[in-house]
């Protein structure tokens, strides 16, 4: 274990993918603003959950990289990026298990700090992502991959941090995280019919995968990202809330999104060419503008309730 190791795992935690957690968390935390959350809490949460989002990653290498070490066929169906610090003996898996055990550290550590500050129901929102970050390979390898990250970044961290900033939970930020979250999964689901020729020749079993069909698969994008819509609909009838249907403004580019996927060819040997990666990025970013549309709108219902009717407390 070195430093230069240790840095490697560091640059390759996948931070690109911090999106899903910045997005989310910036979500939740102008929802709990207008019933009263508090900010410090609020900050306290979001770095929590961004190093077990983190840790997340780095562990799911670490499950990876036993396989493909031990798989003489890894060339065929593994991208070349996939674990490639490890591949290439940039860091060793001593120095990535030292970074997993320091971002927990992190993670246990802001917990234990609004634990003090909120109660006991932290230790058992707490319990449940961290027994999602240890099990998050299993679920990846049987095709639930979705189903974990929909738990994680949806009812968990939503009403995780809301507890935290307002002492309570709601099923008004239950909904609103359930539309977030299906964009969140919409990103991983993108990445699953990407890989699909690859992941079947691999032997794996994703969500994609198990429809059987590439036709049936492409048209659960479909119910994913229409089902995000929905519980935003619902959310803003709830909460009166209207300004949020601004999330709507975004269908456009999921579109777009559907088209370029449509429109990839899986080369013969599995690969994460231009296309591939501009397709994958394209997912993400449909996702953070969804989320940034719909905070926007809570800023402005922040902004009515402000000036219009009595002071928010913070």
């Amino acid at each position: 274990m070195g430093f230069k190791g240790i840095l490697n795992v560091v640059k390759n935690s996948r931070w690109y993918s911090s999106d899903m957690t910045v997005f989310s968390c910036l979500v939740c935390f102008l929802y709990a603003l207008e019933y009263g959350g508090s900010v410090v809490n609020g900050i306290i949460a979001f770095v929590g959950i961004l190093f077990a989002h983190m840790a997340t990653n780095l562990y799911d290498d670490y499950s990876d990289y036993g396989v493909l070490s031990q798989n003489p066929r890894a060339s065929e169906f593994a991208p070349d990026v996939k674990c490639d610090y490890l591949r290439k003996n940039f860091a060793s898996t001593k120095d990535l298990l030292f970074v997993i055990f320091l971002y927990c550290l992190i993670a246990l550590e802001t917990g234990i700090v609004l634990f003090f500050l909120t109660g006991v129901p932290v230790i058992w929102l707490a319990l449940a992502g961290g027994a999602i970050v240890l099990l998050y390979p299993v679920f990846s390898r049987v095709g639930l991959s979705e189903a974990a990250v929909g738990i994680a970044f949806g009812p968990l961290l939503f009403e995780g941090m809301y507890y935290v900033m307002t002492g309570s939970f709601s099923a008004g930020v239950m909904i609103l995280g359930l539309s977030v979250v299906m964009f969140t999964i919409g990103v991983m689901y993108v990445h699953t019919l990407l890989d699909y020729e690859g992941d079947r020749a691999a032997g794996k079993y994703t969500l994609a995968l198990r429809l059987n069909d590439k036709e049936r698969a492409y048209k659960a994008f479909w119910v994913i990202y229409i089902s995000g819509y929905c519980f935003l609909i619902i959310f803003s009838i709830l909460e009166k809330n209207y300004f949020c249907l601004a999330g709507l403004f975004s269908f456009p580019f999921v579109l777009t999104l559907y088209k370029a996927l449509r429109g990839y060819n899986s080369p013969e040997n599995y690969m994460r060419d231009e296309a591939y990666l501009r397709v994958l990025k394209s997912s993400a970013r449909v996702m953070a503008f969804f989320a940034f549309l719909v905070a926007v709108g809570l800023f402005f219902n922040l902004l009515v309730k402000f000036y219009l009717t009595e002071p928010i407390v913070i």
